[in-house]
This record gives structure tokens, C-alpha cells and sequence, in this order.
């Protein structure tokens, strides 16, 4: 495997680069507070293309390898969190699941119009009970002749109240857990579906989280994604593609912790010399450097596979393991050097290290991931 970066690759590193930059990172701690950024932001990514990085240009997107897409994503993660939470949401959960498992109907209308940013998805599988224990949902999908009525309620969703269109996942025969799920794009706008946002987070406090509402919500046999009973199936497949795009995310917050250390350990001076130059210092700079350069080659080798349609459960599991937690590790010790400054929302140290807290838990938690490699390895499920 060879990870040095295409000419092209390069190329979309640089333009990302500078535009995450120069178009997120200013603002990123205004956006912290005001708790939001602008929705407009969306669509100029759309129109340079960041929005549908893998999906075939026939659908809108841009057509590129899956190494790519994690350029983007360490890009915009090293910028925002709260952005690259909404970006990985809207491309990975969303576009990619509707274009492994979409009809070309589905894929021809909805990806479009993802891609280009003109609307919003979300991804609603969470519930008061299934988090991970994903197949517990209680959302129920009642067949109505050629329709289905769905009630219920979903929580923690990304972007759950800017979304133009939601992944709901469903239960059709309760108790019968992972099969009888079945999976639907729905209309937010459809009568009986209502969201809430939810507030008060640690972290990623500039994306939006909602509670999703579903209240004898009517739609057509036409609106199912997959078949009935594979709805676990898209389910899992939509979060190998959505904890890569976690783990890219999470090596740009590492690696923005490492460079801002770095440079206040070269400016700031105690005991009449930088702290660069104290060896417990340069301990930590080293040992983030090396969290950085670790978790990256893990994403790579993930994309790798993806990339030659290999099996990628176990490799994204294992990036995104890995590279959550060293986000969270990277960000302390970012706080470490920092001080007092560190503790401070004028220095970045403190956003990257409640942004990070979470990458550990959502999309699987790094418990869940545990799990998957060990039942890799000895073929026994502690799920079971």
C-alpha cells in the first residue's frame, strides 16, 4: 500500500485547506458561542463540490476515492468540529447510504440535491433506548396498503432540525429487534413530522442536534430504502461509512491541538526560556505528534480498502477507535501546555477538547468498537 498523496489528492488537500482556513476557523469560536453557524455555509461547500466527495458525478457529486473524502474531513475538522460533524452526517450516513442501498429513482432525486447542498439529511436510528444497541428501536412502521405509518421518537440527530430529509429507522413486528427494521427517507415537511433542538451540549454546541417527532407520519411503500428486514443492515453499513468520516474528522482536531501547542510552547516564556525547551513538554509535543501521524495512517489504510471495495468494518473500527481517542488525549495535553490560557475560550485548546469528548461515543462507541475487533479476532460475539 502505497499512502503518498495523488497529484489530485494534493490538490484537493490544498484548496480544502485554505478554504476551511480562511472561511471556517475564523469564526469557529464565535460559532461556539452563538451556538450555531451559518446554514448558507453548506451551500457554498456544496458548490465547490466538499458536499458528495465520493458519489458519482452522475448524482451530482464529485466522483472522487474515498481517501479524498477523508482529506476533506481532516480539513474541516482541524477547522470546526461542529462543521465537519454536519459534512460527515450529510455525506456519509446520508448520501452514501441512499447510494449503496436507494433505488435510481431515490438516488436520482435525492443526491442532487444533497450534493449540492440545496438540502439537508439526517440520520435518525438513536432513540431514548437504542443507542448502541441499535436494533432496540421503538419507532413503529405500520403497513397501510401501499403506505406506511410511522410513529415514534428519535434523539441526538445531527442536524434534526435543519433536515429537508431524514433515514428513518423503524421497527415492523415489535420484539422482533433486528429483523423486522426496515429503513425510510422521509419528507420532513410530511404532515405528523415535527423536530425540537436540543441544547445545552458540552461540545460541538455550533451544529444542530434534534429530537425528531414522528406522529402517524404517512408515507409511501415508494419512500423504503432497502428491503423489509435489511433495515439493521443499512443501519451498520451507513456507520462504517459514517465512523470514517469521525476518525478523518478527529486526525484534523488532533492534529490542530499539535500545531497550536507547538507554537504557544515556542512563544510562551517561563524561567527566563520558552517551555519548548523543558523536556516534560517536549514529551507531550512528541507523543502528539506521533498520536497524529498513527491515526492518520489508520484512516488511510481504512480508505485503502474502501477504496479496492475490500471488507472495511473491521479497519474503520479500528481508525475510529484509535483516532477519537487521541483527538480526546491530543486535546488535553493541549490544555496541559497551555495552562491557564488552556481553560480559556480566547485559546483553542478548550473547544477541540469538548468537541473530541464526544467522537468517543457517537456513531459506536469506543467500547462498541472494542467489541467489533474482539469479535474479529475470536470469532465469539459478546453482542449475542
Amino acid at each position: 500500500m502505497d499512502f503518498s498523496l495523488t497529484q489530485e489528492q494534493r490538490m484537493i488537500q490544498d484548496a480544502v485547506r485554505k478554504f476551511a482556513r480562511e472561511e471556517i476557523l475564523p469564526h469557529a469560536r464565535d460559532w461556539d458561542r452563538q451556538g450555531a453557524f451559518p446554514r448558507e455555509l453548506l451551500t457554498t461547500m456544496g458548490r465547490l463540490g466538499y458536499l458528495g466527495v465520493p458519489i458519482p458525478e452522475e448524482y451530482g457529486g464529485a466522483g472522487l476515492d474515498y481517501i479524498s473524502e477523508a482529506i476533506v474531513f481532516e480539513e474541516v475538522g482541524y477547522a470546526d468540529s461542529s462543521v465537519r460533524t454536519t459534512l460527515s452526517v450529510q455525506m456519509s450516513l446520508v448520501e452514501l447510504t441512499i447510494l449503496k442501498w436507494g433505488t435510481e429513482e431515490q438516488k436520482r432525486h435525492y443526491l442532487p440535491k444533497l450534493c449540492s447542498g440545496e438540502w439537508i439529511g439526517c440520520f435518525g436510528l438513536t432513540e431514548p433506548n437504542a443507542g448502541s444497541d441499535a436494533s432496540n428501536v421503538a419507532t413503529i412502521a405500520r403497513r397501510e396498503g401501499n403506505d406506511w405509518v410511522l410513529s415514534g421518537q428519535k434523539v441526538w440527530i445531527s442536524n434534526g432540525t435543519w433536515a429537508d430529509v431524514a433515514i428513518i429507522f423503524a421497527q415492523t413486528e415489535p420484539g422482533s429487534r433486528h429483523r423486522g427494521m426496515v429503513a425510510f427517507l422521509v419528507d420532513t415537511r410530511t404532515p405528523g413530522f415535527s423536530s425540537r433542538k436540543m441544547t445545552g451540549k458540552l461540545g460541538l454546541r455550533a451544529s444542530d442536534t434534534g429530537e425528531l417527532f414522528l406522529d402517524n407520519v404517512r408515507v409511501p411503500d415508494s419512500a423504503r430504502l432497502g428491503q423489509v428486514g435489511e433495515g439493521f443492515k443499512v443501519a451498520m453499513s451507513a456507520l462504517d461509512n459514517g465512523r470514517y468520516g469521525v476518525a478523518s474528522g478527529c486526525v484534523g482536531a488532533a492534529q490542530h491541538a499539535l500545531d497550536a501547542s507547538v507554537r504557544y510552547a515556542k512563544e510562551r516564556i517561563a524561567f527566563d526560556r520558552p517551555i519548548a525547551s523543558f523536556q516534560l513538554v517536549q514529551d507531550m509535543l512528541a507523543q502528539m505528534k506521533v498520536n497524529v501521524e498513527a491515526a492518520r495512517l489508520l484512516v488511510y489504510q481504512a480508505g485503502w480498502a474502501k477504496n479496492q471495495g475490500l471488507p472495511d468494518t473491521i479497519p474503520v473500527s479500528i481508525a475510529k477507535y484509535f483516532a477519537t481517542e487521541i483527538a480526546k488525549q491530543n486535546a488535553d495535553m493541549a490544555i496541559q501546555i497551555h495552562g491557564g490560557y488552556g481553560y480559556s475560550d480566547e485559546y483553542v485548546p478548550e473547544r477541540l477538547w469538548r468537541d473530541s469528548r464526544v467522537a468517543s461515543l457517537y456513531e459506536g462507541t469506543s467500547q462498541i468498537q472494542k467489541l467489533i475487533i474482539g469479535r474479529d479476532l475470536t470469532g465469539i460475539s459478546a453482542f449475542a
